[in-house]
């Protein structure tokens, strides 16, 4: 029997509760055989009554029962939580009814007398479907997961079993895209007639955000999405972006087959979106916002693409598609339930983004005219995020080959470089003057103060001014103007 040297903080503690019936299990020891180190350990307990299990660990540690009924536990101990289970058997529900079944259906029976290779057998693909014994580290791999590993291939653990848990496809297209490995023929066969309808929004958003944060290039996640059959039956926005066709003077990028798609310029770029997100350092919530935007900024080509006879030939022309991108956008993420996280407003900055994509194109198109107002304009709009908006700007642009980036191109670098000349960020574009300063003035609270707050915003973007007191004599001159106007 093979051997696995593997330790964690409680492994001893396991051991000496358990013996050699405990195991670890899933992903951690997926991962300990592709040379991985991780603390993040699933627990199997077997031949002991869940009772018994909840009084050993609650001597060290606090149990939580949230999953007491099929069989799983929660045990934390110094800042450390583990999911604690016995050995378990699962089946298809039929609450949902004939041809529709969601996550939420599955029927699990715990069972401390299972052999632990029946619960390896429930497991999706044979590169989960692996138990290391913690007492003397052997193997438990009734399925050959650990060849599937060597192989870096998703094989299903027990086809007949696969359909029963729709969620089993968008593992597989996360899998295959965070491991980066291949997906079996069979898997594609299985998940043909899989109906996804039933699973929970909150569910399809986190295996996506899981695709795009967790993935070296979240397009295999996405390919796989679509090779699957969940692009059409979870994102037709999305799906409709692989149907449509781009100019290839413009987007010479093009899939397996020569396509030149929407879908794959889409693709590509979520790819050169993850690259600069991790070279600029982005937090994890602005990379996610960053990476929907790269995944929705094209998505109103599918309304808007027609072709248009112009410089003597016949081109294909997307005009509008970034305000149509963003509703449709905003949609999606409603429909997804995909709205703040950490407290960075995710949504919103993806919205935003989307909706300026275009802009630092025009910028630099009309570089030689521009003053400063542009750029505070652009950052005003923006919400001062402008180094997102480079970001997406220069991964749309390096959305045209298949190649990382290794660094922001000259067009980017010019716009960082405008923006850190003229002095504007996040704290510039702040308005200088606030009600309370009206106030001071003699002007009453009420629609006539918003009225003239706006109209200063938009004059000191203008740069008419860019000091506070220059806001206050400014504010000054146009109370004294309305009040002569009143007293004509």
């Amino acid at each position: 029997m093979k051997r696995l040297e593997a330790d964690f903080r409680d492994k001893s503690l396991f051991v000496r509760l358990f013996g050699g019936d405990v195991y670890a299990v899933g992903g951690f020891v997926r991962d300990k055989l592709r040379g991985l180190s991780s603390e993040d350990v699933d627990i199997l307990v077997a031949r002991r009554p869940l009772d018994r299990v909840v009084s050993a660990l609650r001597k060290h540690g606090r149990v939580d029962l949230v999953g007491r009924s099929f069989g799983v536990i929660k045990f934390s101990r110094k800042g450390k939580t583990y999911d604690v289970a016995l050995p378990r058997t699962d089946r298809a529900g039929a609450e949902a009814g004939p041809g529709i079944r969601g996550h939420k259906d599955i029927i699990v029976h715990a069972d401390p007398g299972l052999p632990v290779e029946e619960d390896l057998r429930r497991r999706d693909f044979r590169c989960n479907s692996i138990a290391l014994r913690l007492a003397d580290r052997a193997l438990v791999d009734p399925f050959g997961g650990g060849r599937d590993i060597k192989a870096k291939v998703i094989r299903l653990t027990n086809p007949a079993a696969f359909p029963d848990d729709p969620l089993r496809v968008l593992r597989a297209a996360r899998f295959a895209s965070v491991l980066g490995f291949s997906v079996d023929p069979a898997v594609y066969a299985a998940a043909k007639g899989v109906d996804l309808a039933g699973l929970s929004v909150e569910r399809v958003a986190e295996e996506l955000t899981k695709i795009l944060l967790l993935s070296e290039r979240p397009s295999r996640g996405l390919e796989e999405l679509f090779k699957l059959g969940a692009l059409r039956q979870l994102f037709p926005e999305l799906y409709a972006l692989t149907l449509i066709i781009q100019d290839s003077l413009f987007h010479p990028e093009k899939d397996a087959f020569g396509h030149h798609t929407v879908w794959r310029h889409t693709e590509i770029t979520v790819d050169q979106a993850k690259g600069l997100a991790g070279r600029a350092g982005f937090p994890p919530a602005k990379t996610l916002a960053l990476l929907l935007a790269a995944l929705y900024h094209d998505a109103g080509k599918a309304e808007t693409t027609h072709w248009e006879f112009k410089r003597g030939r016949m081109a294909i022309t997307s005009a509008g598609h970034d305000l149509k991108s963003e509703a449709i956008a905003r949609k999606a993420f409603h429909r997804l339930k995909i709205f703040s996280w950490s407290g960075f407003d995710v949504a919103a900055a993806a919205l935003m983004l989307i909706r300026t994509h275009h802009r630092p194109a025009e910028l630099w198109q009309n570089r030689k005219a521009l003053t400063k107002k542009a750029f505070n304009r652009l950052a005003a709009d923006s919400g001062g995020e402008i180094e997102l908006v480079a970001a997406l700007d220069a991964a749309d642009r390096a959305g045209r080959r298949a190649r990382l980036v290794s660094a922001y191109d000259r067009q980017t670098r010019w716009l960082l470089a405008k923006f850190a000349e003229l002095h504007i960020s996040k704290e510039s574009i702040k308005p200088l003057l606030q009600g309370r300063d009206l106030l001071s003035l003699g002007v009453p609270a009420g629609p006539g103060m918003g009225v003239l707050l706006k109209d200063l915003y938009r004059r000191q973007l203008d740069n008419e001014f860019e000091t506070k007191a220059q806001a206050l004599r400014a504010a000054r001159r146009l109370v004294r103007a309305s009040a002569s106007k009143g007293g004509r």
